[in-house]
């Protein structure tokens, strides 16, 4: 891995990670009453109580793993087999994959909430979340690393 693909990493996830952290703190709690709190998903995950290492856990993961999952797995794939997809769709794309995972994978098949929440309006919330991340990240990356295409 190159310093460039390193700091883009870092600061995709970063910028994301904010955005998210913007709408889920401080926009969500206008639409549905209350704020996105994904730290209580993780504590319900791996069944600890100690909120700052579940806050810790998901920071993590917005600015790392999500960054690197959208640079070598959902960009890669979407080169090889939709090319003339705009980078705004796949990026989107990703976002449903990570609302996907975080509501259906971690909290339904994991934790043992219903699928997606219920689909009451926190998982609206969550979903226009984590689109906001993705095109947020998939904007940094474009800017500083642009796909061959």
């Amino acid at each position: 891995m190159t310093a460039a693909t390193l700091g883009t990493i870092l600061l995709g996830g970063i910028l994301a990670d904010a955005t998210w952290e913007i709408w889920a703190r401080f926009i969500t709690p206008f639409w549905v009453g209350g704020p996105l709190q994904p730290a209580a998903l993780v504590q319900s995950v791996f069944g600890f109580r100690n909120l700052a290492l579940a806050e810790l856990i998901h920071l993590v993961v917005g600015v790392v793993f999500y960054p690197i999952g959208y640079l070598y797995i959902a960009r890669p794939i979407a080169d090889r087999f939709l090319p003339f997809l705009p980078w705004p769709v796949v990026a989107l794309g990703y976002g449903v994959g990570l609302w996907t995972f975080a509501l259906y994978v971690m909290a339904h098949l994991i934790a043992g909430f219903p699928a997606f929440l219920g689909f009451i309006q926190l998982t609206w919330a969550s979903l226009v979340g984590h689109l906001l991340f993705a095109l947020v990240l998939g904007a940094v990356v474009q800017r500083r690393l642009p796909a061959p295409r």
